[in-house]
């Protein structure tokens, strides 16, 4: 009789237990890669070039045409 509990017992574990582990590392292992993706995109979104800067201050007003063709040239350098 006591076998038979063992068993019973035994196989529960054997046939359900192991998936809430599996389920714990496959949670961490993807809040842990959408962090990383989230992270990156965050910092690439941040990064602005000074071309694109340049730019906005042309179409806002904030400097007129022979400015921004200046500033333009400046920060391209020898670029055509």
């Amino acid at each position: 009789m006591m076998d038979m509990m063992n068993y019973d017992h035994g196989g529960w574990w054997m046939g359900g237990m192991w998936f809430f582990p599996l389920l714990f590392w496959i949670l961490v292992i993807a809040g842990t890669v959408f962090i990383a993706r989230w992270l990156r995109e965050r910092g690439q979104a941040q990064q602005e070039s000074s071309l694109d800067i340049l730019k906005k201050r042309y179409a806002s007003g904030e400097i007129d045409r022979d400015t921004f063709e200046q500033m333009k040239k400046d920060i391209q350098g020898d670029k055509p």
